[in-house]
């Protein structure tokens, strides 16, 4: 298994790499720039044009090796559907909301609602797929190690968690490299629960992921020569609700995903304060990594900081499986 884990991690590199030589190319060539938020941070302004919907270049490989590795391991087809509606769903939730803003001069892309309701429907679908093999219902608080039986309730919680996470990890995108360093720290852990957990559909997934981010890092570090738009950080929000949910570590998520509750903490503080405040801010701006921009923090600082923080929570949540019987 592990000759197989290393070969898997290397060939998901090379082929992320092999089509973002591909994609990029032609993302210039359309002109699918990104469109940069006049009240964000000035040092953005430059960025403006940068092509974007890169996220494609990991998507694809990522799924397709796992689809092909699963296949010759004869692994769980319902478990590798669950992942794909999760990941490949929700970055064509992203794909239309980049196309509509890029594509079609529409600013704000998907509204709220529409977004929501996509991601809504598509979790639905994947939980249906669960509900019909029988997935368990019962959670494990960890660390303390106790479990609950929740019934009807533990499907509400991945509804949340669909939607909540994918939108957390879409908040975490604002600076070169940031989400997809952090969802390749995670996803390491990943391997690492799965194996754990015994979860080798998982354990694959993970490993392709990982890869494929690293490949696409080569392209997105600062300066990007591409940005993974919705397409991307939708789908990798996607990706880890399928995973925490598979191995039965829906708990821990919010522990390896540190970061991204986070980003979305900030923004939910920012809103209140600046309503109860009438017109104050918490944060020069949210996401928190845009006002330490604002702060005179160079991107470079930022993304180190944070992927220390994703390291260290990645390693809490494998840590974390002592108390929950892993």
């Amino acid at each position: 298994m592990q000759s197989e884990l290393w070969f898997l991690g290397g060939a998901s590199v090379a082929a992320s790499l092999g089509l973002g030589a591909i994609v990029l190319p032609l993302l210039r060539r359309l002109r699918f720039g990104q469109i940069i938020r006049a009240d964000g941070p000035r040092s953005h302004l430059g960025k403006k044009g940068t092509p974007t919907m890169g996220g494609i270049i990991f998507l694809v490989p990522a799924l397709a090796l796992m689809w092909v590795w699963g296949w010759r391991m004869a692994l769980d087809p319902a478990r590798l559907v669950v992942i794909s509606v999760l990941t490949f769903g929700f970055g064509a939730v992203g794909l239309v909301d980049d196309a509509l803003k890029v594509i079609f001069r529409r600013p704000l892309g998907l509204l709220a609602r529409e977004k929501l309701g996509w991601q809504a429907l598509l979790t639905i679908s994947a939980l249906l797929v669960l509900y019909f093999v029988e997935h368990s219902t019962r959670i494990v608080v960890p660390l303390l190690g106790w479990e609950t039986e929740l019934g009807p309730l533990y499907w509400g919680l991945c509804l949340l968690w669909g939607v909540g996470f994918s939108n957390a990890v879409n908040l975490t995108d604002g600076v070169d490299g940031l989400a997809g360093g952090t969802v390749a720290i995670s996803s390491l852990a990943y391997i690492v629960i799965g194996l754990v957990v015994g979860v080798p559909e998982v354990v694959l997934f993970a490993t392709a992921l990982a890869g494929s981010l690293v490949g696409f890092l080569y392209f997105n570090m600062k300066p990007a020569r591409v940005f993974m738009g919705d397409v991307g950080s939708l789908a990798l929000g996607g990706a880890l609700v399928a995973m925490s949910i598979l191995t039965k570590t829906e708990l821990l998520l919010p522990v390896v995903g540190v970061v991204y509750v986070w980003s979305t903490l900030s923004v939910i503080l920012q809103v209140i304060f600046f309503r109860l405040s009438h017109g104050r801010r918490l944060f020069r701006m949210a996401p928190f990594h845009h006002a330490l921009e604002l702060r005179g923090w160079s991107e470079q600082k930022i993304v180190a900081v944070y992927y220390f923080v994703g390291l260290v929570s990645a390693v809490l949540g494998v840590l974390g499986l002592r108390g929950m019987g892993g």
